[in-house]
C-alpha cells in the first residue's frame, strides 16, 4: 500500500514536498516515483528513482524544478517541487514497480493520490 501526502494549494512560484510511504510490504528494491495527471488530461511521468538511488525526471513537465529522493529504511519517496507554476496543478500519484519506466502502466502499485492546486 501507498500512501501520498503533502498535497496542497500554493500559489505560484511556491514549493510543496510530496511524501509517499509505503506500507503492507519490503519496496525498497523497488521503483519508485510520481506520476501526476490533470484535468481532462492523461496520466503523465514525472518522476522515478530506483532503489539504488538512480533518479530520472520527466524531460517536459517540471525540469529542473524538481528533486525525488527515497529512504529505504523507512520505504518513503519523496517529490520536492519548487517555483510550482498554475500548470502544475494536478493530481499527484506515488507508484511503485519492478522497471524504471515512464509508462503508467509499467506500475502496478498506485497510491490514492495527493492534489497538488497552484494558483496565478
Amino acid at each position: 500500500q501507498l500512501q501520498a501526502s503533502g498535497g496542497g494549494l500554493v500559489q505560484a512560484g511556491g514549493s510543496l514536498r510530496l511524501s509517499c510511504a509505503a506500507s503492507g510490504r519490503t519496496f525498497s528494491r523497488y521503483v519508485m516515483g510520481w506520476f501526476r495527471q490533470a484535468p481532462g488530461k492523461e496520466r503523465e511521468f514525472v518522476a522515478v528513482i530506483t532503489w539504488g538511488g538512480t533518479s530520472t525526471y520527466s524531460e517536459t513537465s517540471m525540469k529542473g524544478r524538481i528533486t525525488i529522493s527515497r529512504d529505504n529504511a523507512k520505504n518513503t519517496v519523496d517529490l520536492q517541487m519548487n517555483s510550482l507554476k498554475p500548470e502544475d496543478t494536478a493530481v499527484y500519484y506515488c507508484v511503485a514497480g519492478f522497471v524504471l519506466s515512464t509508462t503508467p502502466s509499467t506500475y502496478p502499485y498506485w497510491g490514492q493520490g495527493t492534489q497538488v492546486t497552484v494558483s496565478s
